[in-house]
Protein backbone atom coordinates (compact mmCIF):
# COMPACT_ATOMS: atom_id res chain seq x y z
CA UNK A 1 0.00 0.00 0.00
CA UNK A 2 1.11 3.72 -0.38
CA UNK A 3 1.89 5.63 2.34
CA UNK A 4 -0.18 8.21 3.69
CA UNK A 5 0.08 12.30 2.25
CA UNK A 6 -1.21 12.94 6.10
CA UNK A 7 -0.84 11.20 9.13
CA UNK A 8 -2.19 12.97 12.08
CA UNK A 9 -2.04 11.02 15.20
CA UNK A 10 -3.77 11.73 18.59
CA UNK A 11 -3.81 15.26 18.55
CA UNK A 12 -5.24 17.54 21.17
CA UNK A 13 -5.73 20.90 21.90
CA UNK A 14 -7.55 22.33 24.94
CA UNK A 15 -8.92 25.88 25.71
CA UNK A 16 -9.06 25.83 29.45
CA UNK A 17 -11.37 23.41 30.55
CA UNK A 18 -13.26 23.18 26.98
CA UNK A 19 -11.12 19.63 24.67
CA UNK A 20 -12.03 21.07 21.32
CA UNK A 21 -10.03 17.87 19.31
CA UNK A 22 -9.62 15.21 22.23
CA UNK A 23 -7.05 12.48 20.76
CA UNK A 24 -7.93 12.52 17.11
CA UNK A 25 -5.97 10.20 14.21
CA UNK A 26 -6.44 9.25 10.66
CA UNK A 27 -4.70 8.97 7.42
CA UNK A 28 -5.36 10.47 4.07
CA UNK A 29 -4.30 8.52 1.64
CA UNK A 30 -2.62 9.83 -1.89
CA UNK A 31 -5.10 11.00 -4.61
CA UNK A 32 -7.95 10.63 -2.23
CA UNK A 33 -10.86 13.12 -1.21
CA UNK A 34 -11.31 12.67 2.46
CA UNK A 35 -14.39 14.33 4.24
CA UNK A 36 -14.76 15.44 7.36
CA UNK A 37 -18.56 16.19 8.79
CA UNK A 38 -19.81 17.10 12.51
CA UNK A 39 -22.01 19.03 14.51
CA UNK A 40 -20.76 22.60 15.31
CA UNK A 41 -18.61 22.27 18.30
CA UNK A 42 -17.34 19.27 17.08
CA UNK A 43 -13.62 20.19 16.61
CA UNK A 44 -13.73 20.16 13.19
CA UNK A 45 -12.19 23.96 12.31
CA UNK A 46 -9.82 23.12 15.43
CA UNK A 47 -8.41 20.27 14.31
CA UNK A 48 -8.24 21.80 10.66
CA UNK A 49 -6.06 24.99 11.58
CA UNK A 50 -4.06 22.34 13.98
CA UNK A 51 -2.88 20.70 10.31
CA UNK A 52 -2.81 24.47 8.38
CA UNK A 53 -0.29 25.40 11.35
CA UNK A 54 -2.84 28.41 12.46
CA UNK A 55 -2.72 26.76 16.04
CA UNK A 56 -0.22 25.12 17.92
CA UNK A 57 -1.60 21.29 19.22
CA UNK A 58 -1.18 20.43 22.78
CA UNK A 59 0.01 17.04 22.04
CA UNK A 60 0.11 14.69 19.17
CA UNK A 61 1.85 15.01 15.41
CA UNK A 62 0.88 16.06 12.02
CA UNK A 63 3.06 14.10 9.31
CA UNK A 64 3.19 15.23 5.58
CA UNK A 65 4.83 12.82 3.39
CA UNK A 66 6.30 10.88 5.96
CA UNK A 67 7.92 14.29 7.64
CA UNK A 68 6.59 15.89 10.74
CA UNK A 69 5.24 19.19 9.90
CA UNK A 70 3.60 19.95 13.68
CA UNK A 71 3.87 23.69 14.23
CA UNK A 72 5.29 24.47 11.20
CA UNK A 73 3.99 28.27 9.87
CA UNK A 74 1.18 28.47 7.06
CA UNK A 75 3.55 29.97 4.95
CA UNK A 76 6.14 26.98 5.63
CA UNK A 77 3.61 24.35 4.94
CA UNK A 78 2.58 26.36 1.84
CA UNK A 79 6.38 25.78 0.74
CA UNK A 80 5.93 22.17 1.48
CA UNK A 81 2.69 22.04 -0.96
CA UNK A 82 -0.48 22.26 1.19
CA UNK A 83 -2.67 24.29 -0.14
CA UNK A 84 -6.64 25.66 1.52
CA UNK A 85 -9.38 27.38 0.94
CA UNK A 86 -11.39 29.68 3.62
CA UNK A 87 -14.82 30.19 4.30
CA UNK A 88 -14.46 33.69 3.38
CA UNK A 89 -13.51 34.84 -0.09
CA UNK A 90 -10.13 35.54 -0.06
CA UNK A 91 -10.17 37.06 -3.40
CA UNK A 92 -8.84 40.86 -4.80
CA UNK A 93 -11.96 42.61 -5.77
CA UNK A 94 -10.35 45.32 -7.68
CA UNK A 95 -7.59 42.98 -9.68
CA UNK A 96 -8.91 40.96 -12.71
CA UNK A 97 -9.68 37.02 -12.63
CA UNK A 98 -6.40 36.24 -14.39
CA UNK A 99 -4.43 38.60 -12.16
CA UNK A 100 -5.89 37.04 -9.00
CA UNK A 101 -3.96 33.53 -10.16
CA UNK A 102 -1.14 34.76 -11.27
CA UNK A 103 -0.81 36.66 -7.53
CA UNK A 104 -1.96 32.94 -5.88
CA UNK A 105 0.83 31.75 -7.73
CA UNK A 106 3.42 34.49 -6.60
CA UNK A 107 2.52 34.62 -2.93
CA UNK A 108 0.89 31.36 -2.24
CA UNK A 109 1.37 31.86 1.63
CA UNK A 110 -2.40 31.37 3.01
CA UNK A 111 -3.23 33.89 4.59
CA UNK A 112 -5.85 37.21 4.02
CA UNK A 113 -2.44 38.94 5.70
CA UNK A 114 -0.56 37.76 3.47
CA UNK A 115 -2.54 37.79 0.58
CA UNK A 116 -3.20 41.11 0.34
CA UNK A 117 0.60 42.35 0.74
CA UNK A 118 0.52 39.97 -2.19
CA UNK A 119 -1.94 42.27 -4.09
CA UNK A 120 -0.46 45.35 -3.31
CA UNK A 121 3.03 44.50 -4.30
CA UNK A 122 2.09 42.18 -7.32
CA UNK A 123 4.95 42.60 -9.80
CA UNK A 124 4.27 43.98 -13.21
CA UNK A 125 3.74 41.42 -16.05
CA UNK A 126 2.78 37.90 -15.34
CA UNK A 127 6.17 36.67 -14.13
CA UNK A 128 6.16 33.84 -16.34
CA UNK A 129 2.94 32.68 -14.78
CA UNK A 130 0.37 33.42 -17.67
CA UNK A 131 0.08 29.92 -19.44
CA UNK A 132 -0.30 28.46 -15.83
CA UNK A 133 -3.07 31.00 -14.72
CA UNK A 134 -4.78 30.46 -18.28
CA UNK A 135 -4.89 26.56 -17.81
CA UNK A 136 -6.50 26.89 -14.99
CA UNK A 137 -9.29 29.48 -16.01
CA UNK A 138 -9.82 27.20 -18.64
CA UNK A 139 -10.37 23.97 -16.25
CA UNK A 140 -12.57 26.29 -14.12
CA UNK A 141 -14.90 27.25 -17.09
CA UNK A 142 -14.39 30.66 -16.47
CA UNK A 143 -12.67 31.74 -19.40
CA UNK A 144 -15.77 34.73 -20.70
CA UNK A 145 -14.84 36.54 -17.38
CA UNK A 146 -10.94 36.19 -16.92
CA UNK A 147 -10.55 39.49 -17.46
CA UNK A 148 -13.29 41.07 -15.42
CA UNK A 149 -12.75 42.65 -11.85
CA UNK A 150 -12.98 39.66 -9.30
CA UNK A 151 -15.54 41.95 -7.60
CA UNK A 152 -17.85 42.33 -10.37
CA UNK A 153 -18.47 38.75 -10.57
CA UNK A 154 -21.04 36.99 -8.79
CA UNK A 155 -20.50 35.30 -5.20
CA UNK A 156 -20.65 31.90 -6.89
CA UNK A 157 -18.31 33.35 -9.79
CA UNK A 158 -16.02 34.60 -7.00
CA UNK A 159 -15.78 31.24 -5.09
CA UNK A 160 -14.54 29.69 -7.83
CA UNK A 161 -11.61 31.85 -8.58
CA UNK A 162 -10.84 31.43 -4.88
CA UNK A 163 -10.45 27.62 -5.20
CA UNK A 164 -9.17 28.29 -8.33
CA UNK A 165 -6.29 30.15 -6.40
CA UNK A 166 -5.78 27.39 -3.93
CA UNK A 167 -4.77 25.32 -6.85
CA UNK A 168 -2.28 27.63 -8.85
CA UNK A 169 0.51 26.60 -6.31
CA UNK A 170 0.42 23.25 -7.23
CA UNK A 171 -0.21 21.68 -3.91
CA UNK A 172 -0.05 17.85 -2.92
CA UNK A 173 -2.65 18.30 -0.52
CA UNK A 174 -5.54 21.06 -0.50
CA UNK A 175 -7.90 21.78 2.60
CA UNK A 176 -11.01 23.28 1.53
CA UNK A 177 -13.24 25.08 4.10
CA UNK A 178 -16.51 24.86 3.54
CA UNK A 179 -16.99 25.16 -0.47
CA UNK A 180 -20.10 25.31 -0.61
CA UNK A 181 -20.82 27.46 2.01
CA UNK A 182 -23.21 30.50 0.25
CA UNK A 183 -22.98 29.37 -3.15
CA UNK A 184 -26.30 28.84 -5.63
CA UNK A 185 -27.70 25.52 -4.97
CA UNK A 186 -27.53 25.00 -8.90
CA UNK A 187 -23.79 25.36 -8.84
CA UNK A 188 -23.14 23.15 -6.09
CA UNK A 189 -23.15 20.64 -8.45
CA UNK A 190 -20.83 21.59 -10.74
CA UNK A 191 -18.18 22.24 -8.00
CA UNK A 192 -18.42 18.66 -7.30
CA UNK A 193 -17.90 17.73 -10.61
CA UNK A 194 -14.63 20.40 -11.15
CA UNK A 195 -13.17 19.25 -7.73
CA UNK A 196 -13.64 15.59 -9.56
CA UNK A 197 -11.98 16.27 -12.31
CA UNK A 198 -8.86 18.52 -10.77
CA UNK A 199 -8.23 15.13 -7.95
CA UNK A 200 -8.37 12.82 -11.24
CA UNK A 201 -6.10 15.38 -13.50
CA UNK A 202 -3.63 16.63 -10.79
CA UNK A 203 -3.71 13.44 -8.79
CA UNK A 204 -3.58 15.36 -5.76
CA UNK A 205 -5.32 14.67 -2.18
CA UNK A 206 -8.18 17.47 -0.36
CA UNK A 207 -9.80 17.20 2.85
CA UNK A 208 -13.04 18.83 2.81
CA UNK A 209 -15.17 20.75 5.71
CA UNK A 210 -18.49 21.05 4.47
CA UNK A 211 -22.23 21.09 5.87
CA UNK A 212 -23.90 19.76 2.30
CA UNK A 213 -24.22 16.40 3.31
CA UNK A 214 -25.17 15.36 -0.08
CA UNK A 215 -21.88 17.48 -1.78
CA UNK A 216 -19.83 14.92 0.76
CA UNK A 217 -21.39 12.16 -0.27
CA UNK A 218 -21.31 12.59 -4.21
CA UNK A 219 -17.61 13.81 -3.58
CA UNK A 220 -15.72 11.90 -0.92
CA UNK A 221 -13.97 8.68 -1.06
CA UNK A 222 -14.31 8.26 2.89
CA UNK A 223 -15.54 10.40 5.33
CA UNK A 224 -14.71 11.35 8.78
CA UNK A 225 -17.17 11.91 11.67
CA UNK A 226 -16.34 14.23 14.44
CA UNK A 227 -18.45 14.60 17.47
CA UNK A 228 -17.06 16.78 20.87
CA UNK A 229 -13.20 16.53 19.44
CA UNK A 230 -13.75 12.73 19.34
CA UNK A 231 -13.83 10.51 15.81
CA UNK A 232 -17.23 9.02 15.84
CA UNK A 233 -16.28 7.16 12.73
CA UNK A 234 -14.45 6.79 9.50
CA UNK A 235 -15.69 4.64 6.10
CA UNK A 236 -16.80 5.10 3.02
CA UNK A 237 -20.44 7.15 2.23
CA UNK A 238 -21.87 4.07 2.28
CA UNK A 239 -20.54 3.21 5.43
CA UNK A 240 -21.16 6.21 6.84
CA UNK A 241 -24.87 6.28 5.82
CA UNK A 242 -25.57 2.98 7.43
CA UNK A 243 -23.59 4.06 10.64
CA UNK A 244 -26.27 4.12 13.35
CA UNK A 245 -24.11 5.75 15.85
CA UNK A 246 -23.50 8.63 13.17
CA UNK A 247 -27.11 8.88 12.60
CA UNK A 248 -28.48 8.90 16.00
CA UNK A 249 -25.28 11.66 16.66
CA UNK A 250 -24.82 13.43 13.61
CA UNK A 251 -26.90 12.94 10.70
CA UNK A 252 -30.54 12.27 12.51
CA UNK A 253 -32.13 10.16 10.14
Amino acid sequence: MSAPVLKVTDLKKSYGAIQAVAGVSFEVMPGEIYGVIGPNGSGKTTMFNSVLGQITPDAGSIELNGKNITGLSPLELSRRGVGRTFQTLQVFGKMSVRDNLIVAAQEHQGTMVSRMLSGFRAASGDSGLGAKADAMIDQFRIRHVAHKKAGELSYGQQKLVDIAMAFMSEPALVLLDEPCAGVNPSLVGGISSLLKELNKTRAGSFIVIEHNMDFVMDLCHRIMVMVEGKVLAIGTPAEIRANKQVLDAYLGS
